[in-house]
């Protein structure tokens, strides 16, 4: 039996110690905030009004952690939104998407867009398949070892490649471009309309501070095409009583298999000895360990709890050139009545099925282009990408009877202003301004929005990253770039879910297969970690 500490009780710190404690092992989770969850967590922001802090849906959760952890039974449940996405235009129409939806909604925009819209799907879930296959594997890992330790990471390659090779050559082709290419170059390929093109182009620039012309968004767009919910592919929902209950099921699956979870125990660092990590130290305690798994950001890691740790220069060197910032602006509000949009007005008495939707405003691939020019130019875009959902719409239990909260997910906005931007460099001074902006851009679309405004919680890059450890306001850990996928995510030659030291691990974001509610990260850590120590490594 092997003692393991987890920093960071955030889901995937939750889902990692929860394998290893099933497999006996002694596991305690070391918190610094006072409830664990990380950014998947529920609060009450206004008397009354609870809601998800940062994450705010659900699909990516990965249907074998939710079977492992028996995440039901500890109560969580999860409602399908009535629609998928809802586009207000500008000129009064709406796209629609959604089971049995979307190709009406793409008709009215383009008939031509309509009947390509099989090929489209057929051609994105042939790749949603490869991505998914490839979820639960640990990545080949680059390595500077010898012959018998590079044996293994070959003959994984060569597995991979071979999966690869067994699809036919045009889906190869697909698949590449889409590992490669931007949204839009995708996108331009498929669809003449550009409010088609804003439908699917939004995923590829969601919590990333990009232009859907930025090479590598079309992996972002496939990257949030592989979810389900409830045994249904490629359909987004909500976990009744917020995005905690996720997390608080954890909670609850992890103290039953014996794992000692303490809250407001932030790490102050790793103690290590013979280039081996030997111990952490949390709250004026020391934690012995035979096994250490962070699931923070790697910066904060490497930067703060193994400031004097015997590293390599390199790794040290390069964890400093990690690309975090997402661009996001999250808000809270808590709304006395529902909004009433221009392009889809309430019948009375009714909750249209596009309320339960994502509502987005991003009408068209260059709007959101110009949001993130601008935003570089400016701080942040003058007219920015909105997403809300309304999910108390599908769960009345967050916000009194006949009232509603929205979370706004909102873009683009600098992750950090210069220096000498005018009016103030930190996001402290220009927070309301923004929040007012981000409300009126739903206003436009649903007059007397703002009106409705009960309360609100705002959260700029910098209040992400003091609340929730979110450098750079970056909800995945770090971009989704190229250089920063698969084997090469957190580094090459560490993207097996191995730290530097003997007896240290990574199982957060920053790993394969990268952001979102998905738990996978934990997952494939601890069947690392649990080989290590059937192989006797550890």
């Amino acid at each position: 039996m092997k003692q393991a500490v987890v920093i960071g009780g955030g889901h995937n710190g939750l889902v990692c110690a929860w394998y290893l404690a099933a497999a006996g092992h002694r596991v305690t989770v070391l918190e610094k905030r006072e409830v664990v969850g990380g950014a998947a967590v529920t609060e009450e922001f206004h008397p009354g009004f609870r809601n998800s802090v940062a994450s705010y849906t659900v699909s990516l959760l990965n249907p074998k952690v939710i079977a492992d952890l028996d995440l039901h039974r500890h109560g969580l449940e999860i409602v399908e939104r009535r629609m998928s996405n809802f586009f207000p235009m500008p000129d009064g129409r709406a796209l629609e998407s959604g089971p049995g939806r979307t190709r009406a909604s793409v008709a009215r925009f383009s008939e031509r867009d309509a009947a390509a819209l099989d090929d489209f799907d057929a051609m994105l879930a042939t790749a949603a398949n490869v991505l998914r296959d490839l979820l639960l594997q640990t990545p080949p890992n680059v390595t500077d070892g010898n012959w018998l330790s590079a044996v293994p990471e070959l003959l994984k390659a060569a597995s991979l490649g071979r999966q690869f090779s067994a699809l036919p050559m045009e889906a190869r082709r697909d698949v590449l471009d889409l590992f490669t290419c931007s949204a839009s170059e995708i996108l331009d390929r498929w669809f003449e309309s550009d409010e088609v093109k804003a439908l699917y182009g939004f995923d590829g620039v969601v919590g990333s501070w990009v232009s859907p012309e930025t090479p590598g968004t079309a992996y972002v767009l496939l990257h949030h095409h592989f979810g389900e919910v409830n045994g249904k592919r490629g359909v987004w929902g909500h976990a009744i009583g917020g995005m905690g209950a996720i997390t608080q099921a954890m909670r609850r699956a992890c103290e039953e298999k014996g794992v000692t979870i303490r809250t407001g125990m932030p790490v102050d660092r790793i103690e290590t000895r013979d280039s081996r990590a030997r111990a952490v130290i949390a709250g004026g305690e020391r934690f012995e360990a035979d096994i250490i798994a962070s699931n923070i950001h790697p910066q904060l890691l490497v930067g703060d709890l193994l400031q004097e740790a015997p590293l390599p220069e390199d790794f040290r060197r390069r964890i400093g050139y990690w690309q975090s910032g997402s661009g996001t602006f999250r808000m809270n509000v808590a709304l006395d009545r529902l909004p009433n949009f221009t392009a889809r007005p309430n019948r009375e008495g009714e909750v249209g099925d596009h309320l339960t939707a994502g509502i987005i405003v991003a009408p068209t691939l260059a709007y959101m282009d110009r949001a993130y020019l601008d935003s570089r130019e400016h701080g942040w875009s003058r007219q920015p990408i909105v997403e809300m959902l309304i999910p108390s719409t599908l769960d009345h239990t967050l916000a009194p009877e006949g009232m509603h909260v929205a979370s706004l997910f909102c873009q683009h906005v600098a992750p950090q202003l210069p220096a000498d931007f005018p009016g103030g460099s930190s996001w402290d001074d220009h927070r309301d301004e923004v929040a007012d902006l981000m409300i009126a851009t739903v206003d436009a679309h649903a007059p007397g929005f703002a009106n409705s405004v009960l309360g609100r919680q705002v959260l700029s890059p910098l209040d992400l990253e003091r609340k929730l450890s979110l450098v750079g306001g970056d909800i995945f850990h770090g971009k989704l770039n190229l250089n920063q996928l698969f084997s090469a995510r957190p580094m090459l030659g560490y993207g097996a879910y191995r730290g530097p030291l003997k007896g240290l691990y990574m199982c957060g974001s920053a790993t394969h297969p990268g952001g979102g509610v998905t738990g996978v990260p934990g997952h494939n850590a601890a069947r690392e970690i649990l080989g290590d120590i059937r192989a006797r490594r550890v």
